[in-house]
């Protein structure tokens, strides 16, 4: 009797031992996938962004809550996160490099819209843990569906470990439902952006994503993962964006009408869309 795959689709990049890992833990780690070049280009400008040197249309820039009322001077070390960047060229970059696009079509298909951008500066924990992101679903922002043709995908900008916040997952959870989020009831500090799960069991095994620069971890809307606080010196900066899958009629439509939506092709050939990034990435060569 053959396997069916649920959470995956036929294709000629994925072996068979990465589609049955992702069909039973709801991720994939794939090594060395970003290059540092461009990673660098990208750092350059979330700096650039930081300092005002960039003002980028629609953008959400947010604050870390620490330090959102002091007298700083805007850098890196008062941003936390950007989010929605669509209009700036130069980061949107990300999300259409073919690298990315290939492994994200493997698990919801060629007709790909952006969600979700967003660009994480995680803070030096000042030792009131709101470092922490507790463990939710990213469904549970999502007013999108369905749940197996979203996938996010999630980039270190540098060395990630336990150290400086590395994700956790559980890993299987993608199978279970959407379940109830809210503020969790912790001791020490709560960081009031995040909301985690309520209900799932703490004895689970989790699994830590120990992660270079450059790799990139894809994983299910449904997939229970949080990170721990940044104990180092530095910012722990990583890049993703949410793919869903979309029908070509209906790209057009919903470009622009959701929370931070971007249609990543308007042609039905993932070559035909290659080829407009590839005349973008030449123009932001000589930018």
């Amino acid at each position: 009797m053959s396997f069916i795959f649920s959470y995956t689709l036929e294709n000629d990049l994925l072996t068979l031992e990465q589609r049955h890992f992702y069909e039973k833990n709801g991720f994939i780690v794939i090594k060395n996938l970003v290059s540092h070049e461009d990673l660098d280009t990208f750092r350059d400008e979330f700096e650039k962004i930081c300092r005002k040197e960039v003002n980028v249309p629609g953008m959400l820039i947010m604050k870390d809550i620490t330090v959102a009322n002091s007298e700083l001077v805007p850098d890196q070390k008062v941003i936390t996160k950007l989010q929605q960047f669509e209009e700036d060229p130069v980061l949107f970059r990300y999300c259409c490099l073919q690298q990315i696009l290939k492994y994200v079509e493997c698990i919801i298909g060629p007709n790909i819209m952006a969600m979700h951008t967003m660009l994480i500066n995680k803070p030096i924990d000042t030792g009131k843990k709101t470092s922490r992101h507790p463990l939710h679903q990213d469904l549970h922002y999502f007013p999108f569906r369905p749940a197996d043709r979203i996938v996010c995908a999630w980039t270190a900008m540098e060395k990630i470990d336990r150290s400086n916040g590395c994700l956790v997952v559980l890993p299987g959870s993608h199978k279970e439902i959407l379940k109830p989020h809210d503020y969790p009831e912790w001791e020490g500090g709560v960081n009031i952006l995040y909301h985690g799960i309520r209900d799932f069991d703490p004895n689970l095994p989790y699994v830590h994503l120990v992660m270079e620069k450059g790799d990139t971890v894809f994983f299910h809307p449904l997939l229970i993962h949080g990170s721990g606080r940044n104990r180092t010196q530095g910012f722990r900066k990583t890049f993703f964006y949410d793919g869903i899958e979309q029908p070509i009629s209906q790209l057009q439509h919903m470009k622009g009408t959701g929370p931070s939506a971007h249609s990543l092709h308007e042609t039905k050939s993932l070559k035909a869309l290659c080829s407009i990034i590839q005349s973008q990435n030449n123009f932001w060569h000589h930018w």
